[in-house]
């Protein structure tokens, strides 16, 4: 079976599918990856076939950082953001899904696959890396991580998607025309329809971290963690390696496809935490371009190297809380200190605070070097947090959550 696996989105948002692509590949489908141009040689190193859909994130990323990407005002920002790229998505997500026999849809891919879906007779499934539909158990993850009582998380969680239904339903239903489908209401485009059928969700982190909610619908289920590919012939640049085996562990601090403007001064509070701690440091450049001043101690900076590598050798991990570099954390069994930005990431460093794997959140935009030490030295001398990090990473160890994706296209194309 042809499987298409619409991935539109950061680096974090493509990952995942790597390492679920193959094993698909090797359950016997042929699988190709869609996603934006940036992000081929990541999908094609896999061995995966990739298809190239029309956009650039990092235009979505800059607009959400100027007009705020979290909040209820930020929400609805992007929202209208995404509203605006889905015309162009929906092309090239089309022109893919004409060679392929099943349809695997996450981000924001979902409402315009599942219509594409239905007009070309191609079964669909959605495969989310965060919570998007509404619960009792928690608020939605890209308004907020506070708890909101269990009527509370239900109610934001209905109003947003009532609240968006009309912005993101104008290109579905341009998209349903196109297609030659009946008119719909905007709720039908883009939530309705789906939810009616009991369309099949399934969500790629583990149940360990984000327990299924017993008041979602049947068809959404939690399966564990997607990982991604990383080759097993890796071996780390001799500078890193050198300065790895010249001290005890170090710490690890990394804003992954983050690109705030304020860079240089992330460096410097990252840096001057670092002095006051004592601690040695590992510095991921990252899209945001942090450094590590040569004057500033016991630091080095690197470029891309693979986190289920590099994370079991830190100490603690100072990062964006974003789904992917979370689940990473949690995998190695590592403390976290979670400097959350925009959309769900203060949903993830939310829950590894929760969790107990480590301290409480700082906001990026209120991260400062004496914040900062504090939360390192709590993170690297509180025995508790290491180990609810290394239990937590022994249960995800025990999990698969590819098994429930490939019995799922089984269903389906039966």
């Amino acid at each position: 079976m042809r499987v298409l696996i619409v991935a539109p989105g950061s680096r974090g948002d493509v990952a995942p599918f790597t390492g679920l692509g193959l094993t698909l590949l090797a359950a016997g489908h042929e699988v190709t990856i869609a996603g934006y141009a940036m992000f081929s040689d990541l999908v094609t190193g896999a061995g995966l076939a990739f298809s190239p859909l029309p956009g650039d994130p990092r235009l979505l990323e800059a607009a959400a950082w100027r007009r705020g990407g979290s909040g209820p005002l930020g929400v609805a920002r992007l929202i209208r953001l995404v509203a605006d790229h889905l015309r162009e998505l929906h092309t090239g997500m089309l022109a893919a899904a004409r060679r392929a026999d099943m349809l695997a849809l996450s981000g924001i891919s979902y409402a315009g696959g599942y219509h594409i879906g239905l007009a070309l007779g191609i079964p669909s499934i959605g495969l989310a890396l965060a919570p998007v539909y509404p619960t009792r158990d928690f608020p939605p993850s890209t308004l907020t991580a506070r708890n909101l009582g269990r009527f509370g998380n239900l109610a934001a969680g209905q109003v947003l998607a009532f609240l968006g239904a009309p912005v993101l339903a104008g290109p579905v239903r341009e998209l349903r025309d196109e297609l030659g489908l009946p008119r719909v209401s905007s709720r039908q485009a883009v939530i309705g329809q789906m939810d009616a059928t009991g369309w099949p969700a399934l969500h790629g982190f583990s149940p360990s971290v984000v327990p299924r909610p017993a008041d979602w619908r049947p068809g959404l289920e939690v399966t564990g963690y997607w990982w991604p590919y990383s080759p097993g012939s890796w071996t780390p640049p001799a500078e890193l390696a050198d300065f790895l085996a010249a001290g005890p562990p170090p710490v690890f601090a990394g804003l992954g496809s983050m690109a705030p403007e304020n860079a240089a001064r992330l460096s410097e509070v990252i840096a001057e935490a670092a002095r006051r701690t004592g601690v040695r440091i590992v510095i991921q450049a990252g899209r945001a371009g942090l450094t590590w001043p040569a004057e500033a101690g016991s630091g080095i900076s690197i470029g891309e190297v693979p986190h289920d590598w590099l994370f079991p050798r830190m100490a603690a991990l100072i990062h964006h809380a974003g789904a992917g570099t979370s689940a990473a954390g949690f995998r190695a069994g590592v403390p976290a200190i979670a400097v959350p930005m925009i959309g769900d990431q203060p949903f993830w460093a939310a829950r590894i605070a929760g969790l107990g794997t480590g301290p409480r959140p700082i906001p990026v935009r209120r991260l400062t070097a004496t914040r900062l030490a504090a939360a390192i030295r709590d993170a690297t001398t509180r025995a508790s947090y290491r180990d609810r990090a290394r239990h937590l990473a022994a249960r995800i160890a025990d999990e698969d959550g590819t098994r429930p994706v490939i019995d799922a296209l089984g269903r389906l194309s039966g």
